[in-house]
């Protein structure tokens, strides 16, 4: 019986080892998989080395850097906070019925606390991409870029362009609310939109 069954023993001996997966021989410093994990297809490429970083940038952030230069940004913009800051100190001066009001400007940053319930204003200077910043309590946060005059750049007005309304307009309808009487921020520099020409009557 040993004698018949032997050469289909030494078959199966190589048989088992040609169809048995060998893994090449380590290599000092570097990590070698195990052979489990590559039979049942365990290894995956991790995610991050195929992810992507992507970086958001709201648009209108830069508009206006197109539309005037720093140093005329910087003359327009320190135009427009001190008239600001003279007016609101004006208001203040003005009404007696808020509880303890307060106004300071310093580098650029405008604050109007008009007390409680009414909150506090923020108004400040952003060189970077020459906007002025409002915060407000009543309507929240809003970026506004100056859009010039078309006859001469050192005129114009602050445009929220999300809603199409200006930083005087939106300070006209918030802080008459607040004091209780109609105020004149139009009457301020840089408040106004361009006045649209005449019509003639004429046709074309």
């Amino acid at each position: 019986m040993n004698t018949v069954f032997r050469p289909f023993a030494g078959r199966w001996s190589r048989l088992i080892s040609c169809t048995t997966h060998r893994l090449p021989p380590a290599v000092p410093g570097r990590t070698r998989m195990p052979q489990e994990a590559l039979a049942t297809g365990l290894l995956r490429t991790s995610p991050t080395l195929h992810s992507r970083q992507y970086s958001s940038m709201n648009p209108n952030d830069f508009i206006a850097t197109s539309l005037i230069d720093s140093v005329t940004f910087v003359a327009v913009c320190s135009d427009t906070l001190e008239s600001l800051v003279d007016y609101f100190e004006q208001i203040i001066d003005e009404t007696s019925t808020l509880k303890n009001p307060d106004v300071t400007y310093g580098d650029g940053v405008l604050t109007v606390s008009f007390g409680e319930p009414h909150g506090t204003y923020v108004i400040n200077r952003q060189l970077p991409n020459r906007q002025i910043w409002l915060s407000s309590p009543t309507s929240g946060p809003k970026r506004y870029d100056f859009i010039p005059d078309k006859r001469t750049v050192n005129e114009g007005y602050w445009l929220y362009r999300h809603d199409g309304v200006t930083l005087h307009e939106l300070l006209q309808r918030e802080i008459s609310a607040i004091v209780g009487r109609e105020l004149e921020f139009f009457a301020l520099p840089h408040s106004q939109r361009p006045q649209e020409p005449a019509s003639d009557g004429r046709e074309g």
